[in-house]
């Protein structure tokens, strides 16, 4: 499993994410450009120090990383989705790709994606913070395809 960010512009957001993809032993995928320096201090407070022991691969335009990653598949996590996560079925090698927080993605990234998935909502609400939809998703991800690290006894 992994987690792919395209053009991520909040730092503590990617932080978090990272800090996740440590913790659950899944590598994260960084698409450049960021809005911000890899570096920065908001990033690194919330990676904490598990930013030097995650899986991190950046990738400096998004065709580097579809040919990087052109044998797995991409599942975009948008709101302009009809298709409920809790209803999908993931594979053991599938990409959770997030859009910008500010934008999400462009069109023929979203055409690109093999599948589409939403998170259901109220209908009076729009999205919920990238960093939460990550999470939510990947751990139904890693609980469908018994990809949770193994605790220790």
């Amino acid at each position: 499993m992994h987690i792919a960010l395209y053009q991520p512009d909040i730092p503590p957001n990617t932080g978090t994410i990272i800090r996740m993809g440590a913790c659950l032993d899944v590598r994260v995928h960084i698409i450049e450009p960021c809005g911000f320096a890899f570096g920065e201090k908001s990033f690194r407070r919330a990676g904490m120090d598990y930013i030097d022991q995650s899986k991190i691969t950046r990738h400096q335009t998004w065709q580097d990383f579809l040919d990087a990653m052109s044998d797995h598949r991409i599942i975009l996590l948008s709101t302009k989705s009809t298709q409920s996560y809790l209803d999908f079925e993931f594979k053991d090698d599938d990409i959770l790709l997030l859009g910008r927080e500010t934008a999400g993605v462009p069109d023929d990234v979203h055409q690109r994606a093999d599948h589409r998935v939403i998170i259901p909502m109220t209908p009076t609400t729009r999205s919920l913070n990238i960093a939460l939809s990550a999470a939510m998703v990947l751990g139904e991800a890693l609980r469908q395809t018994n990809q949770f690290p193994e605790m220790i006894k």
